[in-house]
C-alpha cells in the first residue's frame, strides 16, 4: 500500500503542480478495519482550480491508480469543499475524524462540518442504498456467486450510513463496522447474523464457501428493511 501511495503522491504532484494543495487518505485505509483485497484506496485532493483543462492534466496519474483497482480520486477546491460541507456531512464528518495527510495543508485538522442537514441525508441515503439492493438482487443472476457479491459490495456502505443513524438519533458514533451492525441490532431488535456473516469474510474469520448465501440474504435484506424503517420512525419523531 505504501509503495502505491508514494508513487500516486508523485504522480499528481507532476502532473498538477502548483495546483495541488493537499493530497489526503480517508476511509478504512486509515482505520484499523483495513481489510487488503476488500478496502479501497480513498484519495482526495484539494487544487486551486478544477477547470476541464486542470482535469485533464490529473487524467494520466487518475488513469494509473484507477488501473491499480482503487477509485478515482474526488477532487475539491478549497471553497467547493466548505460549500458542499452541509449537503455532504456524512462524508466529511468521516473524513475530518479519519485521515491522512500525503500531502500539502491539512485542510481537514479544524474544518467544521454542519450538521443541520445531517439527519435528512441519513434517511434519505438508506432509503436509497435499501433500493439500490432490492434493484440489485432484482438484477442479478440466481447464484450464490452474484448474491454473495451484492452483499460484499454494499456492506460498507450500510455499516457506515448505520454508524451515522446511530448520530443522529443521538447515540455516540461506534468506532467500527462490527460495533455499528450490534449498536443498530439492539436498538430496533433486527437480526445482525447476515451482517455479521459478511464481516466475518472480510476479516478472514470465515471462508465465503461457509455461508449459506441464500439465508444470508434473505436476513441481510430484512435487516436493512427494518432498521431503515425504525430509523426513520425515530428520526421524525425527535
Amino acid at each position: 500500500m505504501e509503495a502505491k501511495l508514494t508513487e500516486l503522491v508523485s504522480r499528481l504532484k507532476a502532473a498538477a503542480e502548483a495546483n495541488l494543495k493537499s493530497i489526503v487518505l480517508y476511509g478504512s485505509a486509515v482505520t484499523a478495519e483495513f481489510r487488503a483485497g476488500h478496502s479501497d484506496l480513498n484519495i482526495l485532493c484539494i487544487v486551486e482550480r478544477a477547470a476541464s483543462e486542470d482535469l485533464e492534466h490529473l487524467h494520466d496519474a487518475s488513469e494509473w491508480w484507477v488501473r491499480q483497482g482503487n477509485p478515482p480520486p474526488l477532487l475539491f477546491t478549497l471553497d467547493e469543499l466548505h460549500r458542499s460541507a452541509d449537503v455532504f456531512a456524512i462524508e466529511l464528518l468521516d473524513i475530518t475524524r479519519h485521515h491522512r495527510l500525503l500531502f500539502g495543508t491539512d485542510f481537514f485538522a479544524n474544518f467544521e462540518v454542519p450538521l443541520r442537514l445531517h439527519r435528512l441525508q441519513v434517511e434519505r441515503e438508506l432509503r436509497a442504498d435499501w433500493l439500490r439492493l432490492r434493484q440489485a438482487i432484482l438484477a442479478a443472476p440466481l447464484s450464490y456467486k452474484a448474491h454473495l457479491a451484492i452483499m460484499s459490495q454494499s456492506v460498507s456502505s450500510f455499516c457506515a450510513l448505520f454508524r451515522h443513524a446511530l448520530v443522529a438519533l443521538g447515540q455516540p458514533m461506534p468506532a467500527t463496522k462490527r460495533e455499528a451492525v450490534a449498536a443498530v441490532a439492539t436498538l430496533t431488535g433486527a437480526d445482525p447474523s447476515a451482517f455479521h456473516a459478511l464481516l466475518d469474510v472480510r476479516e478472514g474469520k470465515r471462508k465465503p464457501r461457509n455461508i449459506d448465501v441464500e439465508a444470508s440474504l434473505h436476513a441481510y435484506l430484512e435487516f436493512v428493511e427494518v432498521v431503515t424503517n425504525e430509523v426513520d420512525r425515530r428520526l421524525d419523531a425527535l
